[in-house]
């Protein structure tokens, strides 16, 4: 294999305008608006028909290494069911973002009116490292969590 990082996470959202301005108010920023519809070879690459989409990639302000999410909300076809109702569900169950102060962005997200799923919790790994975490959802119920490292 010659795998060398990560390319980016897309999320599928109901409403592109509602996400946009969520994952924005997160310090996400768009980067390049993907085209409404596609080539039939980009469509069977990803196991698709020809089809239409709105959306754009993101980048998060000051990350190093870059972190891109694909934001997409499918318009043709469309599936209107909502995403894993819990974390233990198969297949990817969350992203988890790094941050510098997990409290005063906790309150912020309250403030906010974001469903947050739970308290903080900690994991002490060895020799007192560990971090801080609580999870969060966006406008679809779409797991994030935030990090804090010790």
């Amino acid at each position: 294999m010659n795998i060398t990082g990560m390319v980016h996470i897309n999320i599928n959202c109901s409403d592109y305008k509602t996400s946009k301005a969520f994952y924005e108010m997160l310090g996400f920023e768009e980067f390049w608006q993907v085209p409404e519809t596609n080539t039939a070879e980009v469509a069977a690459a990803v196991g698709m028909k020809p089809y239409k989409v709105q959306g754009a990639l993101f980048t998060l302000k000051g990350a190093n290494p870059p972190m891109v999410i694909d934001l997409l909300q499918w318009r043709d076809p469309s599936d209107t069911a909502p995403p894993y109702p819990h974390l233990y569900h198969m297949g990817l169950a969350r992203i988890a973002l790094m941050s510098s102060d997990l409290d005063a962005d906790l309150r912020f997200l309250e403030l906010a009116g974001v469903e947050i799923v739970g308290p903080p919790g900690t994991v002490t790994m060895d020799n007192g490292h560990g971090s801080r975490f609580f999870c969060f959802k966006d406008p679809d119920g779409t797991y994030l969590e935030l990090v804090e490292s010790f």
